[in-house]
């Protein structure tokens, strides 16, 4: 296209957020745009867990609240790799993405074949959908934070050691988690780091300018929700900084990646990490692999073999 009809096309509108436009704003929150090869990932992620439950079996399904969602699907270590002499295992935490609106722990087994192969528990958390929520976040968040509390009080019902949890998760789910790490755990009775590290990719932790674009057409943001629900707002960031001994903090940005770090950080520190040339999705394809970006990374921090 050349001429004028191009520079129209072209043309940018007033600025909305940063040096966004209303278009350029929306397109950062719609993944179809930068990642065309969605829906086939999609099928490929479905094709991949049902492949997985063929070979690890049905999960352990344990409600953690009185709802049909509010539940968690727990894949334990295989009897090869579990511990000598009944010994509890870590557990990985895992909350899934899906737009706030879609998205279930039977779509994620793919994910879980590696960790119980390594001797880990691996769960994978239900919960409320922003539409069945009519349109907020708050009971997205309640369920998730109970769900991870229920994990730290019963793990060792299903073989999990309380004192190894681990928090993983993408995309809108790391916008979950981003509200778990930056939680007062004392509220619940619980210690400050029931968590010991948490891996939170290509995530939303800042909720300003996810309410000025397209989205706020099915999430109702409120000045209370952007707040509270904000990892990266002051309220947040003091009680995750008061929360993380001897934990690791996390860094929280909108970049869409992480990869691994080259050595383990000491203990009470943050890292961030970008990988290059993967989409939103192809990212959490490398969690599902020891050897890629996430897996890597996590296995490290979780010191899995």
């Amino acid at each position: 296209m050349n001429g004028p009809t191009a520079a129209i096309a072209k043309a940018k509108g007033p600025m909305v957020w940063l040096d966004m436009d209303q278009q350029q704003l929306d397109d950062a929150y719609d993944q179809f745009v930068y990642a065309p090869n969605r829906d086939q990932l999609a099928k490929r992620r479905l094709a991949n867990s049902a492949a997985a439950r063929a070979r690890l079996g049905e999960p352990l399904r344990l409600a953690y609240g009185p709802t049909p969602i509010e539940a968690l699907d727990v894949y334990r270590p295989l009897a090869s790799k579990a511990a000598a002499g009944g010994a509890l295992a870590p557990v990985a935490i895992f909350v899934h993405g899906g737009a706030w609106r879609s998205g279930a722990a039977s779509e994620f087994t793919f994910l879980a074949e590696p960790f119980v192969r390594a001797g880990a528990n691996f769960a994978v958390l239900d919960f409320i959908s922003v539409d069945d929520a009519g349109g907020s976040l708050f009971p997205m968040v309640e369920q998730v934070r109970r769900a991870v509390g229920w994990v730290y009080r019963n793990a060792e019902k299903f073989g999990g050691d309380r004192d190894r949890l681990y928090l993983i998760s993408h995309s809108s789910g790391s916008h979950l988690a981003g509200c778990v790490v930056t939680h007062d755990w004392t509220r619940e009775g619980l210690p400050r780091n029931i968590l010991k590290g948490a891996t939170l990719s290509s995530g939303m932790y800042d909720l300003a300018p996810v309410r000025l674009s397209k989205r706020s057409k099915y999430v109702t943001f409120t000045d209370a929700m952007e707040n509270e629900l904000s990892a990266t707002s002051t309220s947040s960031r003091r009680r995750l900084f008061s929360a993380t001994a001897p934990r690791r903090r996390r860094n929280f940005s909108g970049k869409r990646a992480t990869s691994p770090p080259r050595s383990r950080p000491p203990a009470n520190r943050s890292s961030l990490w970008s990988a290059k040339s993967y989409n939103h999705f192809e990212m959490l394809e490398t969690l599902a692999n020891p050897y890629g970006l996430l897996g890597r990374a996590v296995f490290k921090q979780m010191g899995l073999a």
